[in-house]
């Protein structure tokens, strides 16, 4: 009888997810202390001709810290990005450019921009908190044999967010996002997002991601390698001065 009740529980508990809930649940998902990888990033404009910058990344706190480092192009070497989020401010965000150098702020009213020519903006290198979103589950979802929530992302006001709402196909078994819609403030669709993800050290991350400006008719993929979890990197390596120590490679 025990076991019954228990498998009517469980039943019940996941028929009865509504999107806060779901969104929960993502934030709640087993990740790493701290990520560091070697980040390849190609643009792929509407003719196909393509562009690489080649970075390393460190992250640590859930993304909520991370620093990059440019190594490729020639022209990019040395550029440094640093992003920290804080609870209920606005994110810090600078760019170290060594041509000038010169530590760059990149303000709010910039989160719009594309970051280094790619198709991901800053508002898209930050996480989407609970608080400051609306969230919604649309409808359940079969692909490839394997469920998923659809689920809406609604910006609050507060957030000053440059898109209206996502769509996310979020995994049931394991909580990753299989591929996402964004949509810009008149409400088009602007950008399609698909992510694929790697074990690593029994973490499910993701090791690529293509991002489509469906507007602009131009593609961004991103590929992760050497990745490594669980350094112990200290709270220093995520301080402007970082952004001028250019790590060995």
């Amino acid at each position: 009888m025990g076991i019954y009740f228990r498998l009517v529980l469980m039943v019940s508990l996941l028929f009865s997810q509504n999107g806060s809930d779901i969104s929960q649940m993502i934030q709640n998902r087993k990740v790493p202390k701290d990520i560091s990888n070697t980040i390849s990033m190609t643009l792929i404009n509407s003719k196909g001709k393509k562009r690489t910058n080649k970075m390393i990344s460190k992250s640590k706190d859930r993304n909520k810290k991370q620093i990059m480092w440019f190594l490729e192009p020639k022209g990019d070497r040395g550029v440094a990005f640093l992003k920290i989020e804080i609870q209920d401010k606005d994110d810090q965000m600078k760019m170290w450019l060594p041509a000038f150098k010169k530590v760059r702020r990149i303000s709010s009213k910039k989160k719009g921009d594309s970051f280094m020519g790619s198709d991901l903006s800053y508002e898209d290198l930050s996480n989407r908190d609970v608080k400051h979103n609306n969230f919604k589950k649309l409808f359940d979802e079969i692909i490839d044999d394997k469920g998923y929530y659809v689920l809406e992302t609604k910006p609050k006001k507060e957030l000053n967010s440059f898109y209206s709402k996502h769509i996310s196909w979020v995994n049931k078994e394991n909580m990753t996002i299989l591929k996402e819609e964004s949509y810009d403030k008149k409400g088009e669709l602007k950008k399609k997002k698909s992510f694929k993800y790697d074990y690593i050290n029994n973490y499910l991350i993701a090791t690529s991601i293509t991002v489509q400006d469906v507007q602009k008719e131009h593609i961004t993929k991103v590929f992760m390698s050497d990745i490594s979890v669980d350094n112990d990197l200290p709270e220093s390596l995520f301080h402007e001065r970082s952004l001028r120590r250019f790590p060995a490679y």
